[in-house]
C-alpha cells in the first residue's frame, strides 16, 4: 500500500485533503498535530472510502504538536472510536494510550539525527507495547544509513515493519519495503506537499520508479545518485522493464562508505550499478578490475559483478563518439570520419580524460585545453598531487597546467586556453562543468564559435548548456546531448541484459523529464 500524509490546521482543509488523499492513496494518514481547535476526529473521516492513520507527533517526533502530553494522550485515546484503521503511538507514550481491538497500533521510535543503534531493542519495545505495526523513522543520507531500516524489515517476521527514511536516500527504502513485505511506504500527495525534504511524490513513485509492481522476485540495478540525469536513467530502464515484461527496477542510492557496500549489495543482489558521468569516479574504487577506458579517464558509468570480482567499464566516450561520428557523417559522408581528425577537448578532469582517450582510441588527434590556473596562480594553501606518467613512472613536472600535464600524459596537442579563439580547429569537444562564457579571464569568448564548427558537450546533463545554445545561434553543426544519451542508454542496457534497449523506453525517459 501507499500511504499518504495529509497535514491540516482546520476542519475544511482537513475535508478537503482527505478528499483528494483518497482518490490516489490506499490509506491516509491523518496528522493532527497542526490543528489550530480540537478536531472531532470521527466526524472528519465519515464518508472517507479508504482506510484512514491517526497521528499526533510532538516536535521530538518531527511534528508540530504546541500543547502538552497529557493533552496529546488524550487526543489520541479520543480517536480510538473514530472508525479509524490505524493509531500511531510514540513509544515514550503508547503505554498510556489503551489497547483495543477495533483500532491497530502502529508503535513508532523516531530519532531526528542519526538510525537508532539497537534495532533489537527496539522491536522487544514495540512488542511489549501491543503493536501491531512497528514503525521506525530516521535521517537516511545514504545506503549506510538505510541498511538498518531495510535490515529491520528483512529480518522482521512476526510483526510487520515500515519505515520513513528522513532525505532522498529515503526513497531506496521505500523501493526495497514492498520486495520484503512491509505493509506500507509513505509518499507525497504531490510536489510541495512533501512531509519532508526530499520526499517522493505519488507521481514520482508510480511513473518513474514503478512502485506498485515491485514483489519480492523483483531484482534490482543500482543507480548511483538523485539528480535530474538519474531520474531519466531510472525512468528509461524501468520503461524498458515493463515494455520487455522483466521484473527488474532500477535502485536509487547515495553510496556513503564502501567499508561494507559489497556485502550490501550482495544481500540486495545487485550485480549491475549504473553511474552518471559526474559520478563515475566516485564508484570506481569498487571495482577489482577496469577497463583501460575506466582507468584512464578515471571515470565508471558502469559496474558489473563477475565470479572474479567487479568490473568497471565506461560507456561514454563510446556514445558520445558514436553521436560525434553520426554528426560528422551527416557533412562529409565519410565512413569513419574521427580518424586523423584534430578534435579540440577543453577540460582537465576526469570527463577531459574519457573524452581524450576515447578520440585517441578511434585514431583521431587530440588537442587540449582549459581555463585552470597555472600553478604560480594557485593559492599558497592549495596543494596538488603530483602527476605521474603511467607508462614510465616518471613525476611531470608541477610548473605546467593540469591540461598541460594531461596533455604529455596522452601524447596530445596543447594550446593556451586564452589562445583558444584563434585556434582553426573545427571539431570541439567541451568536458569541463564549470567552462563558462563571456569576455573575462578564464571565460570562452562567445566569439570562438563559427558556422563550419562541430561541437559536442559531454559536461551538460539533459538540457542545452550555455555553450550549446550560444553554437546553436552561430550556426554550428550540434551533436544532441539526448543523443549521447540514448546511445549510452542502449550501450548499458545490452552489457548488463544482453538485450535492444527499446527507443520508445528512451522517449520515456526523456518525457518524464519534460
Amino acid at each position: 500500500m501507499i500511504c499518504v500524509s495529509v497535514t491540516p490546521e482546520s476542519r475544511r482543509l482537513a475535508k478537503a485533503d482527505l478528499f483528494n488523499a483518497a482518490k490516489q492513496c490506499d490509506l491516509i494518514e491523518l496528522c493532527l498535530d497542526r490543528f489550530l481547535k480540537t478536531p472531532d476526529v470521527a466526524e472528519l473521516i465519515d464518508g472517507v472510502d479508504k482506510p484512514v492513520l491517526i497521528s499526533c507527533r510532538s516536535e521530538a517526533e518531527g511534528g508540530k504538536w504546541a500543547g502538552s502530553e497529557d493533552e496529546r494522550v488524550r487526543l489520541l485515546t479520543q480517536a480510538l472510536g473514530s472508525g479509524a484503521a490505524y493509531i500511531e503511538l510514540g513509544h515514550n507514550i503508547a503505554s498510556r494510550v489503551p489497547v483495543t481491538s477495533t483500532i491497530k497500533r502502529v508503535v513508532s521510535f523516531t530519532s531526528l539525527d542519526k538510525p537508532i543503534g539497537n534495532t533489537t531493542s527496539m522491536i522487544e519495545r514495540a512488542k511489549e507495547l501491543s503493536a501491531d505495526v512497528i514503525k521506525c523513522v530516521w535521517p537516511t543520507p545514504t545506503l549506510d544509513a538505510v541498511w538498518p531500516m531495510v535490515s529491520v524489515v528483512r529480518k522482521q517476521q512476526d510483526t510487520p515493519v515500515v519505515g520513513l527514511g528522513l532525505g532522498r536516500a529515503g526513497l531506496t527504502f521505500s523501493l526495497l519495503a514492498p520486495k520484503y513485505g512491509s505493509p506500507w511506504v509513505y509518499g507525497a500527495l504531490e510536489k510541495g506537499m512533501e512531509a519532508h525534504e526530499g520526499q517522493a511524490s505519488l507521481l514520482e513513485l508510480d511513473n518513474v520508479h514503478d512502485w506498485r509492481n515491485i514483489d519480492p522476485h523483483t531484482e534490482f540495478v543500482a543507480v548511483v545518485g538523485f539528480g535530474a540525469t538519474q531520474k531519466v536513467t531510472i525512468a528509461t530502464f524501468n520503461s524498458a522493464f515493463r515494455r520487455l515484461k522483466m521484473n527488474v527496477r532500477c535502485l536509487p542510492l547515495e553510496i556513503g562508505k564502501f567499508k561494507h557496500l559489497g556485502e550490501m549489495l550482495d544481500i540486495l543482489n545487485i550485480s549491475a550499478i549504473v553511474a552518471s558521468r559526474h559520478l563515475g569516479e566516485h564508484i570506481l574504487p569498487l571495482a577489482e578490475e577496469a577497463e583501460h577506458a575506466a582507468f584512464a579517464g578515471r571515470n565508471a558509468d558502469l559496474l558489473l559483478e563477475k565470479s572474479d570480482g567487479w568490473h568497471a567499464y565506461n560507456s561514454l566516450w563510446r556514445s558520445s563518439l558514436k553521436a560525434l561520428e553520426r554528426r560528422l557523417r551527416k557533412e562529409e559522408e565519410e565512413k569513419h570520419p574521427i580518424i586523423g581528425r584534430n578534435i579540440l577537448v577543453f577540460g582537465s578532469g576526469p570527463l577531459a580524460q574519457t573524452m581524450v582517450y576515447g578520440v585517441q582510441h578511434r585514431e583521431g588527434q587530440v588537442t587540449m585545453t582549459s581555463r585552470h590556473m597555472t600553478d604560480p596562480e594557485m593559492e599558497e594553501d592549495e596543494e596538488e598531487e603530483p602527476t605521474i606518467c603511467h607508462e614510465c613512472g616518471a613525476t611531470i613536472q608541477r610548473e605546467m597546467t593540469q591540461s598541460q600535464r594531461l596533455a604529455e600524459l596522452f601524447q596530445s596537442e596543447y594550446i593556451d586556453f586564452d589562445n583558444v579563439c584563434e585556434s582553426k580547429l573545427d571539431t570541439v569537444i567541451f568536458a569541463d562543468p564549470k567552462l563558462e562564457m563571456g569576455y573575462l579571464a578564464k571565460q570562452l569568448n562567445p566569439a570562438f564559435f563559427h558556422s563550419q564548427m562541430t561541437v559536442m558537450d559531454v559536461s551538460t546533463l539533459l538540457d542545452d548548456s550555455d555553450l550549446i545554445a550560444e553554437s546553436r545561434l552561430r550556426g554550428c553543426k550540434v551533436v544532441e546531448p539526448t543523443r549521447v544519451f540514448e546511445f549510452q542508454f542502449g550501450a548499458q542496457f545490452k552489457s548488463i541484459f544482453g538485450r535492444e534497449l527499446p527507443r520508445e523506453a528512451v522517449l520515456d525517459g526523456l518525457d518524464v523529464e519534460s
